[in-house]
């Protein structure tokens, strides 16, 4: 039995492991080792472990990680404490092989602690592009520390090509979050509503801001020019959680106070796949700058707002619309994806992040005889 350990620390990179965690329970030879940390052992994130538990995925270990502060010093103190619960957890279970998604800071814990351990690791989403984030940096690192590759593209693969990687080691699988829009059927519009808790008066607009990271502007900077770029709007405002980076807390601050004082908006720490897809079905538009709105709304046909940086040079869909963090600028832009012409427009859109397969490519890959020592011994470019 091959032991394969995928590591989730958000309900964003837990979306792409879903399809994954299923292929590999329906697929013979396979002992998976799912490890939970970050905010899903976090009440004010939702205790978004217990969606994990509910779909029935066994887990194996969870790594407690401190998210109660949001500054630098912080959040590098927590990847580090993190490194040391990951690599007990391996000492322990020795897995053949680590899973990761994304490109998130903490994901430098466990691919160290691999790495120190001669533990390979397979990366899901690698040679993507966020110039707007340091993101960009912690991608790149993992891409180095890992030794099989799953990308989203064919741009993708060639950008590692490019960075030395070897192409017997790279396969271009599509998104495996975007396998699970071929099995879901979304609940109605009023059956959301009442889930919710709320009425779904239109426009019904799906709102996600994190942290820029490298931004010039503030967190409360940036925060306030998308409210105030809101308050005309009307119809219903969903927020979502930031994620847990360097001035969340600001983020949920500002947030919360706007909803307590808007009716028609609401916070949610987490909305669960089921209820965050169906919200996508049914919204007339997304705002804010999360890669959602860069990879899943072309899935929906719906306009996606994108603000700022943070997602710069990514590719783009045609329903995205590029906005600079300016209140004006970002009502704009709303305006314009609220258009019958724009929406019109994206009639026939097809997602260009993958078709729904990605899981069953990235399983028949693991599926192959590997030499631990050809993964682990990774030749340099010249």
């Amino acid at each position: 039995m091959k032991r394969i350990a995928p590591i989730t620390f958000t309900r964003a990179e837990y979306s792409s492991f879903v399809p994954v965690l299923k292929a590999l329970r329906d697929a013979p030879g396979f002992e998976t080792q799912l490890l939970v940390s970050g905010t899903h052992l976090s009440p004010q994130f939702g205790n978004t472990v217990e969606q994990i538990e509910a779909d029935g995925f066994p887990i194996a270990d969870r790594i407690p990680m401190e998210i109660h502060s949001d500054t630098p010093e912080a959040v590098s103190r927590a990847v580090g404490l993190v490194m040391g619960g990951f690599a007990q957890s391996f000492a322990r279970l020795k897995p053949d092989l680590l899973l990761l998604v994304g490109d998130r800071l903490e994901l430098i814990a466990p691919a160290t602690a691999a790495l120190a351990a001669r533990i390979p690791v397979a990366h899901i989403s690698g040679g993507d592009l966020t110039e707007g984030a340091i993101d960009n940096q912690v991608r790149n690192a993992v891409t180095q520390m890992s030794h099989l590759h799953f990308v989203a593209m064919q741009e993708h693969a060639d950008r590692l090509l490019r960075m030395g990687e070897e192409s017997w080691r790279i396969c271009v699988t599509g998104d495996p979050a975007l396998d699970v829009l071929n099995e879901m059927r979304p609940v109605s519009r009023e059956e959301l509503a009442k889930s919710l808790g709320i009425e779904l008066k239109p426009p019904l607009l799906v709102i996600t801001f994190h942290p820029t990271t490298l931004g010039t502007a503030t967190a409360a900077q940036e925060v306030s020019a998308l409210l105030s770029a809101l308050q005309p709007v009307g119809g219903t405002l969903i927020f979502t959680m930031p994620n847990a980076d360097s001035e969340w807390k600001t983020i949920m601050t500002q947030l919360t106070d706007f909803a307590a004082h808007h009716p028609s908006a609401q916070l949610y720490p987490s909305l669960g796949q089921l209820r965050y897809y169906s919200l996508l079905k049914h919204a007339d538009v997304m705002v804010g700058n999360s890669s959602s709105g860069i990879w899943e709304s072309p899935s929906f046909k719906i306009p996606a707002v994108n603000i700022g940086d943070r997602q710069r040079g990514r590719f783009r869909a045609r329903n995205i619309i590029d906005v600079p963090c300016d209140s004006e600028k970002i009502h704009a832009g709303i305006a314009r994806a609220l258009s019958p012409q724009f929406r019109s427009s994206l009639a026939g859109l097809v997602n260009p992040f993958g078709d729904g397969g990605a899981a069953r490519r990235i399983v028949d890959v693991l599926k192959r005889d590997f030499d631990p020592r050809s993964l682990l011994a990774k030749t340099s470019p010249v």
